[in-house]
């Protein structure tokens, strides 16, 4: 059995063990006490060394635990040290899940099914209906209060059976590790923790994500939040350099930067149609009627796009007897347009000539096109067409 000295005191940064067992191959090893935690609970395992050897995973087995290291180790005496860094970046984070947590339990009645810590941010799902930009805002703000107020924050252990005020019921039997927060929040947890809310830091929210029947609220706090407002400011001011504008008139001059894009997007959208349509009716001047007064027109590319073909097909094809005919190599794929006076049907036909060769796509008789797994089978859709 692990004595588990992170349950009692989680700023503990180093302290010396015994290796009780060692796995063959010496990769995992178990101490009879340890401050490593192991990820439990969405908070992510500790990460240091034992006796020189860094620890890359920690794994709670119910009454030990198992240390993986990049390097064997053998039975005996060691000193540990805990990647402070690392430690207490999690106490943050998770001390602010419980902070945020609560709040929304207390002022929004939004219960947290579940908690994640990941590498840059961490999230906790809210049940029930989406959380509105406003309601994640004014979460944020309650909870940054109680930062400032710097509210103890404790660790204590009570029989399951008779703790009482517990924010989510818990259903396991015996002692529970019961963790704190001054007026505000009792919840049964064996993380770690800092020791008061001011240590948290700043809490910042910033995504709002529908999943299923919860809200996903991203997060960020204390050293994670100085980081992501520092990135966020650079890159406002970016922007804010790229429009010469100042940092609060750049949501106005993107909005009106993205405006001008669409005007002139539409703009050179029917420009292009005109050009097709003069094109068209250009070409189909140029080619000679063949069989049945029909004038045809086939061409194929090694790489382009079909929707850039539509417009001078449709334009070729609204002259009377026209049928046009365009491959692409890569993607391999087909276009098929035929007047309605043509005697062709364009869906019917290219349907046809892809079932022969397992090819995909559709249209309607005048329009249509479709696509194709190989070259070799694109040779044989444009020859039967």
């Amino acid at each position: 059995m692990t004595e588990r000295l992170y349950y009692a005191d989680s700023y503990l940064r180093s302290f010396h063990a015994r290796i009780v067992e060692a796995a063959p191959g010496g990769l995992t090893v178990y101490l009879d006490r340890s401050a490593f935690y192991p990820a439990s609970g969405g908070q992510p395992a500790d990460a240091g060394s034992i006796a020189d050897r860094a620890v890359v995973d920690v794994i709670d087995e119910g009454e030990r635990i198992a240390h993986r290291l990049n390097a064997p180790l053998a039975a005996g005496e060691a000193d540990c040290t805990i990647d402070w860094p690392r430690r207490f970046d999690h106490m943050q984070q998770h001390s602010g899940q419980h902070l945020l947590s609560a709040v929304f339990a207390e002022h929004f009645a939004r219960t947290t099914v579940s908690f994640h810590l990941g590498a840059e941010c961490a999230t906790i799902d809210l049940e029930g209906a989406a959380v509105d930009p406003r309601t994640a805002a004014e979460a944020e703000s309650r909870a940054n209060a109680v930062v400032f107020e710097n509210r103890p924050l404790a660790v204590g252990f009570e029989d399951a059976a008779a703790a009482t005020g517990l924010r989510k019921a818990s259903d396991r039997e015996g002692t529970l590790r019961i963790v704190s927060i001054a007026g505000l929040d009792r919840s049964a947890c064996g993380g770690t923790h800092v020791r008061s809310t001011g240590e948290i830091g700043p809490i910042l929210i910033r995504k709002l994500e529908k999943v299923r029947d919860t809200t996903r609220v991203e997060f960020v706090c204390g050293a994670r939040a100085v980081r992501r407002a520092r990135a966020d400011f650079d890159a406002l001011s970016a922007a804010a350099q790229l429009f010469s504008a100042s940092l609060d008139a750049v949501p106005a001059a993107a909005a009106a930067q993205a405006e001008a894009a669409r005007a002139a997007d539409k703009a050179r959208r029917k420009l292009e149609l005109e050009l097709a349509a003069f094109q068209g009716r250009e070409l189909y001047a140029a080619t000679a009627p063949g069989d049945g007064g029909v004038r045809r027109h086939s061409r194929r590319a090694e790489r382009g796009s079909l929707e850039a073909l539509r417009a001078l097909a449709q334009s070729f094809t609204a002259q009377p007897k026209a049928v046009f005919l365009a491959g692409l190599e890569d993607p391999p794929s087909i276009l098929l347009a035929a007047s309605a006076d043509s005697g062709l049907d364009a869906g019917q036909a290219l349907k046809a000539a892809l079932a022969e060769v397992g090819g995909r796509g559709g249209g309607n008789a005048r329009i249509a096109q479709g696509s194709v797994a190989s070259r070799d089978s694109l040779d044989r859709v444009l020859t039967q067409l």
